[in-house]
């Protein structure tokens, strides 16, 4: 199955500050930068799980500070929420893109606004209905018999 990739647009590096007032430690870490849309402000990757040798089984993070060890992590639970948010906001971008691609082809297929009325010709089978079987007006509507396959 195909998948589409996300290139990155560059890097910057951004101090990150992690802990508490108390107990932290700031380290500079690179971002990719891509084009994309997402529910995420950035996304940690094995490089940086690496430098400081997390444990992303059990979702946490942990490294030496100044008064001791610095554990930053989530429940499972957290991250299974965070996930359903995720895939709620992809499937709304696909559904916007589809829904692009019908109006542009409802644009298509639409008639033109600015043809002239009297160039209006009746479809074969059409069938002419007295709008009012008791006035004397004598009006009809044309009623078409068939249906296009569109």
């Amino acid at each position: 199955m195909p998948i589409k990739q996300a290139v990155p647009l560059g890097q910057i590096d951004l101090p990150v500050t992690f802990g508490n007032p108390t107990n932290y430690r700031t380290e500079t870490l690179t971002f990719e930068m891509v084009g994309f849309y997402g529910t995420y402000h950035a996304i940690l990757g094995r490089p940086c799980y690496a430098k400081f040798k997390a444990n992303y089984t059990y979702l946490k993070l942990k490294m030496l500070g100044p008064s001791g060890v610095i554990a930053i992590g989530t429940s499972f639970q957290h991250a299974y929420e965070c996930e359903v948010k995720c895939c709620k906001h992809a499937a709304t971008i696909i559904a916007s893109k589809e829904l692009a691609a019908i109006k542009e082809e409802v644009v298509e297929e639409a008639p033109d606004p600015k043809r002239p009325a009297e160039s209006f010709e009746p479809i074969e089978g059409a069938k002419e209905v007295l709008i009012d079987p008791s006035g004397s007006e004598g009006k009809v509507v044309c009623i078409g018999t068939t249906l296009s396959s569109k």
